[in-house]
């Protein structure tokens, strides 16, 4: 009896995003272990633990509010409306923030063992994630305080987390990938978070943004459709129109699909540079 030895051929290889999208659902176990680690760690060593999540927007919103409630005393329901872009963009700066982090934690274990080159950025967006919802409960408090209806339009949010998700991930692929061959990538990004913080209606009304170059700025921030949504569904409280949806779900799957191309091309080459 012959033995038959299993020939690998390079050219029917699959392309590297799909074959790194099928190693993710096969290391879901992996995945799992990745966030319950990231969980745990954060709030370890917190003496409030879980309760930081909850009291960082509030102080944030409190601190935006005393210095801006004056200067925008138009703006209906200024709290809430802080609040609710804070806690959008605390997930998304500080998850791809750590996102780079961990990638070049995780590049050390590339010499060692495989694992989904893409397993370190998902699972520190997923529990990101999970602190986004915990965030759920200070918003609700001042809306309760302030008296802003919470109506049935806020059940769509899972649909807008899957969109707040994408959008996140694939700008983490896309900085992680960029970190690893340019190291300065990681000290440069807080001061384009800055800026790109200021240049999107989290603490200035929409208003303020719709009279510079007749909206321009708004249209080509892509984080601006993100907190839109999220506003139109818990502050204004009704279902978006169709052209809505459809600009969230085109920027977030977007920038997925081209932080996930982007960052499956290189893969391959990650262990050369950590």
């Amino acid at each position: 009896m012959k033995n038959s030895a299993m020939i690998y051929d390079s050219a029917k290889r699959k392309h590297p995003a799909i074959e790194e999208f099928l190693a993710l659902i096969r290391y879901r176990d992996l995945i799992y272990q990745l966030v319950r680690r990231d969980i745990v760690a954060r709030y370890k060593r917190s003496v409030l633990g879980i309760a930081w999540t909850m009291l960082n927007p509030l102080g944030t919103m409190l601190i935006m509010v005393v210095v801006f409630s004056q200067v925008f005393q138009t703006a209906k329901n200024y709290p809430a409306y802080v609040l609710s872009g804070v806690i959008v963009w605390t997930m998304f700066s500080q998850s791809t923030s750590m996102a780079m982090s961990s990638m070049v934690w995780g590049s050390q274990l590339f010499h060692q063992i495989y694992v989904p080159r893409t397993s370190f950025v998902v699972s520190t967006i997923l529990a990101s994630m999970v602190n986004f919802v915990l965030s759920f409960i200070p918003l609700g408090l001042i809306f309760l305080i302030t008296g802003v209806p919470l109506r049935p339009s806020a059940l769509l949010l899972p649909v807008f987390m899957v969109f707040l998700f994408s959008f996140s991930l694939g700008v983490a692929l896309l900085l992680s990938t960029l970190a690893v061959f340019f190291p300065d990538i990681a000290d440069f990004y807080p001061v384009l978070l800055t800026a790109w913080m200021y240049l999107s209606p989290i603490i200035m009304p929409l208003d303020f943004y719709r009279k510079i170059l007749n909206g321009l700025l708004l249209y080509i921030n892509p984080f601006y459709y993100i907190i839109n949504l999220f506003r139109i569904l818990v502050l204004d409280g009704f279902v978006p129109h169709l052209q809505t949806w459809g600009a969230t779900a085109f920027v977030s799957f977007g920038v997925l699909i081209i932080g996930w191309v982007f960052f499956c091309s290189k893969a391959d080459k990650f262990a050369y540079h950590v």
